[in-house]
């Protein structure tokens, strides 16, 4: 899935995981399916605008349907570092293609997120093509979040919490706490959509950019680990009304700088390629006239939000 704008939520005083702590964090995935709003054409704008806060609320639904179907987790990542090494060649991007190689019980086990977002999309095509309101919000708001889960280094690795490298916790020092402190100073203003004749490499790219982030991630967490003193390295902050143990903003800021513009750009990336995806997805779809169509916005399933209140996700638990 993975904030001034992006909070970090925790429920005791360990580094424990949260429910909102998932790939981006909650608020980052609004974040960008917002902002991709405005990278619209005029033929899309109106009828995006007029639908932004569902588009911004939805946003996190995928990660809402990880606390309830087992199904789910697979969507979000790709440990592709399983399949050998960068650009991964041995790897079909075509899905029929990689289960005759791999088998479908493989790829499932290592996460499908660039095939599962390629499927989003197909659908997001199909509902434009039958001019169905309720569809296109819906899988508009949930091709961002996917597109988001994309961009995350992290989501790209097997070694996806440092678990292999004595780096436990960096998921949500990642994609959680940097966010969090820094995000206020991101430009999330990326220009307009374009059209994308091949969606599918669009969203492979997407995942080997990440991929290819991997290792500066882990090497700059291992830099920060040996410039700061151990007993600097946690912090005590209040989150609303509770008191919680965090990386300490020392900690944080050190790891930030050495990845340079790392987060705001993979940010920024997805906020442009949702944008010309959507664009995309509503050519392929006959273009039909947005401010004609009346409906309203599916809901997420009541199942989904109760298991989510509950906290138990299914599956792998990414930041610990």
């Amino acid at each position: 899935m993975k904030k001034g704008l992006l909070l970090a939520f925790f429920f005791s005083l360990t580094l424990g995981f949260h429910p909102e702590m998932n790939a981006w964090g909650f608020h980052a995935h609004k974040t960008i399916n917002r902002y991709a709003v405005f990278t619209l054409p005029s033929e899309l704008f109106g009828f995006y605008k007029k639908n932004i806060d569902y588009i911004t609320e939805h946003a996190v639904d995928p990660d809402k349907r990880r606390y309830a179907i087992l199904e789910e987790g697979p969507r979000h990542f790709i440990d592709i570092d399983h399949y050998g090494s960068y650009p991964f060649p041995e790897l079909p991007r075509v899905w029929e293609k990689a289960v005759s190689k791999f088998s479908e019980d493989t790829l499932i086990e290592n996460g499908i997120v660039p095939w599962n977002t390629y499927k989003v999309y197909r659908q997001l095509v199909w509902a434009f093509s039958q001019k169905n309101v309720g569809r296109i919000l819906k899988l508009s708001a949930d091709l961002g979040h996917y597109i988001g889960d994309a961009h995350v280094p992290l989501h790209a690795t097997k070694n996806y919490n440092g678990q292999f490298t004595n780096q436990e916790g960096i998921h949500g020092l990642l994609e959680s706490r940097l966010p969090e402190l820094f995000a206020v100073d991101y430009d999330f203003f990326v220009g307009k959509a374009e059209y994308i004749e091949r969606p599918q490499e669009a969203i492979w790219n997407a995942v080997l950019g990440s991929a290819k982030l991997v290792d500066t991630v882990f090497s700059s967490e291992k830099m920060t680990g040996k410039n700061v003193s151990p007993q600097a390295k946690y912090a005590f902050e209040t989150k609303g009304r509770t008191v919680v143990k965090q990386y300490s903003k020392a900690y944080s800021a050190d790891f930030h700088a050495r990845l340079g513009s790392m987060v705001e750009d993979r940010m920024r990336s997805s906020i442009v390629l949702l944008g010309s995806l959507w664009y995309s997805a509503w050519v392929e779809g006959g273009q039909p006239n947005l401010d004609q169509l009346a409906g309203i916005p599916e809901k997420e399933d009541a199942i989904a939000d109760s298991a989510f209140r509950e906290g138990k996700i299914k599956g792998r638990i990414e930041a610990d």
